[in-house]
């Protein structure tokens, strides 16, 4: 049997996946309380005022790990399609970068929604 561990297509998605899992719920378990420059998810609406960045801490963990877990599930695509390492390469990365701007794409989207009457 010829196991996956060389292969980009299932290694990219399978580690990055379970490094954003393992973020999300130390994000989830240890949010941080204050608005910070650090720590969280950070972007200009999440910022705006103190309820804003605690919805969008818990909002984004959820998420985050919901996320994950769909780039871990994917990765068995590189257990049944061994491309070229250029071609593996650049599939798992476009799979992870895909999971990264799905999710800001889905807390911004949630952030409007829960704050639409705000200033």
């Amino acid at each position: 049997m010829n196991l996956p561990f060389d292969n980009p297509l299932f290694l990219i998605p399978s580690m990055s996946g379970l490094i954003f899992m393992l973020a999300g719920f130390i994000m989830l378990k240890f949010p941080p309380k204050k608005i910070n420059s650090l720590y969280g998810y950070r972007t200009n609406s999440s910022m705006k005022n103190q309820e804003r960045w605690d919805f969008s801490q818990k909002y984004s963990a959820i998420e985050m790990i919901k996320l994950a877990a769909l780039l871990v599930l994917s990765s068995i695509i590189g257990l049944v399609y061994n491309p070229d390492s250029k071609l593996g390469m650049f599939l798992g990365l476009a799979l992870m970068i895909l999971m990264v701007v799905f999710l800001i794409i889905r807390v911004e989207k949630a952030i409007k929604d829960k704050f639409r009457n705000e200033k």
